[in-house]
């Protein structure tokens, strides 16, 4: 796959993986197309050698893996990491509110999001609805795919410190457009109803009981800048690492014992059942190394790459970075490091990844934060901790990280990739010493 078709695809995954359960959707369609099987928790798995399945927790988070052909038992597994969720604006449970005639979205802000971005943005509404059926549950995803709502600034006349001081008061200002009152207001379930129909038109039922819904920017992706070098998207943390994720794993020859997982509620600290906190993880692998012995030798001896998009040096604010480490776009991934550990590289696991780029002729960069500052994290130390598996924190370069539009290099999420595929095709990996 070259370049422009990979970038083509990957703006067809974001377009498609608006909410963290679309994601896990389309991923799970593209890898039954591969071959994989559906695995369900509940179910007794009886897995062959050879063979690529894939398993759903709570809709939001995916794992997907491959089986060695030979020798399972011995050999070690290679991982990827990602997060499905983005920093957003989650629907509240009573969504709508009546103002000055216009009916107003009631929303919750939900991670870390750059908020002054969501204004004045056309924004849609997706996720997930819990319906009865004949005494069962079951989940749908919705997406209207059509501008629902804005969150509409206040005029400069109206405001003439706005370019000098623009706090944002959540509770306040973070109401959004939905529709104008008359003296017949559909009701908000009514909306999610038609929707439904819409969508799922031969599937009958009893009753809408609840929903996780977001809202999202209806702009998609685009190639910029003069020479087409950048990607503007929003959702790029991390629909990017769960696509190059994905692409590395989809391919026919994958070597070894091979594993894929995108988990949920990164965004907010992953302590939930789908976040990686939670026992998805550790649970799957028990499961096809039930004997604790062999499970802890594997992981010793096995790799977990943790991806997750990197601060790219901003030209604007360059001292906000430091000096020594000042990662460019489209200039090859970045190694993210920790002296506290919030990134679970060390120099060990450094070594191996950086092997993997100088054999497909990639570039590394580096990023340590400014020390005035404090870094985020990523599931990287979770794993670390959870496995006691070798674990090393890389990522794209990207702009306004956590804005609703990010930036990245055009080239980015190709080199990315290219480093991600050679992990899980390398005939063998690099070994250290015990």
């Amino acid at each position: 796959m070259n370049l422009t078709a990979f970038n083509k695809d990957f703006f067809d995954f974001l377009q498609r993986c608006p909410t963290p359960f679309h994601t896990t959707k389309h991923m799970s369609s593209r890898f039954l197309q591969a071959g994989f099987i559906a695995l369900h928790e509940n179910d007794e798995w009886k897995v062959k050698d050879g063979q690529g399945y894939y398993c759903i927790r709570d809709d939001g988070s995916i794992i997907a893996f491959k089986i060695a052909a030979s020798g399972k038992e011995n050999t070690p597994w290679r991982m990827t990491g990602a997060h499905t969720d983005s920093p957003s604006l989650q629907l509240k449970p009573t969504p709508i509110r009546k103002s000055h005639s216009l009916n107003q979205l009631c929303v919750e802000v939900y991670g870390g999001p750059l908020l002054t971005t969501w204004f004045d943005r056309d924004l849609g509404i997706a996720g997930r609805v819990s319906l009865l059926a004949n005494n069962a549950l079951l989940n749908r995803t919705i997406d209207f795919k059509k501008a629902m709502a804005i969150i509409p600034s206040l005029a400069i006349h109206l405001d003439r410190t706005a370019n000098k001081e623009h706090t944002v008061e959540k509770q306040k200002q973070l109401y959004a457009l939905l529709f104008q009152s008359t003296e017949k207001d559909p009701p908000f379930m009514d909306l999610l109803l038609q929707q439904i129909s819409h969508e799922y038109p031969e599937l009958t039922f009893d009753a809408l009981l609840g929903y996780d819904l977001f809202c999202y920017d209806t702009q998609g992706p685009a190639l910029l800048g003069l020479n087409d070098d950048f990607i503007a998207s929003g959702r790029l943390d991390n629909l990017l690492s769960c696509f190059v994720s994905m692409q590395g794993l989809l391919q026919k020859n994958t070597t070894g014992n091979c594993l894929l997982l995108c988990s949920n509620h990164e965004e907010i600290g992953s302590s939930s059942l789908a976040g990686a906190h939670g026992t998805f993880l550790p649970s799957v692998l028990k499961r096809l190394l039930p004997d604790p012995a062999l499970f802890s030798r594997l992981m010793n001896s096995s790799h977990f790459i943790s991806l997750d998009n990197a601060h790219a040096t901003h030209p604007n604010f360059s001292e906000k970075h430091d000096p020594q480490h000042l990662p460019l776009l489209n200039n090859g991934p970045v190694i993210k490091y920790n002296s506290n550990q919030r990134y679970a590289t060390t120099g060990r696991s450094a070594a191996m990844y950086k092997t993997l780029c100088h054999e497909v002729n990639v570039p590394i960069q580096t990023f340590v934060m400014n020390n005035d500052l404090t870094c985020g994290s990523t599931i990287g130390p979770i794993a670390a901790t959870s496995l006691g598996i070798q674990t090393v924190d890389i990522g794209a370069p990207s702009l306004a990280m956590h804005s609703i539009r990010e930036t990245t290099g055009a080239k980015d999420p190709y080199m990315l990739y290219q480093t991600i595929a050679h992990f899980f095709t390398r005939p063998s990996l690099p070994m250290t010493e015990a």
